[in-house]
């Protein structure tokens, strides 16, 4: 899996217009393409989230002051790069135009 850092790095952290017809020419469906998108979305947030509170678990100790907290520049950057990121559904898009999202589409059967 590749680093959600290092592409998210990549793209520009505001949104921008995008053509419709596009997006559903992938999977042919313009619903279907959001939910593909939403989904890994959801996944990102959840991962860079894990992530986050990881890295800052590492600071954390049950002795420290209210001065101690603030003044924990380490912490301060750690933040603040995950807030310049931009936010899950602009990297799960980029990922889907890319064609860098691998769908597995279950088989409905039919009833006779």
């Amino acid at each position: 899996m590749t680093d959600i850092k290092k592409v998210a790095l990549s793209i520009p952290p505001s949104a921008s217009a995008r053509d419709v017809k596009a997006l559903a020419e992938q999977s042919g469906n313009i619903y279907q393409s959001l939910v593909i998108i939403s989904k890994r979305s959801r996944q990102l947030a959840s991962e860079l989230k894990e992530e986050l509170h990881a890295k800052l678990e590492e600071f954390a100790s049950n002795t420290e002051n209210l001065e101690e907290i603030h003044e924990n520049k380490e912490q301060i950057e750690i933040s603040r790069f995950y807030e310049r990121l931009p936010n899950p559904p602009l990297i799960a898009l980029h990922e889907y135009i890319e064609g860098k999202l691998e769908v597995k589409q279950k088989e409905i059967k039919e009833k006779d």
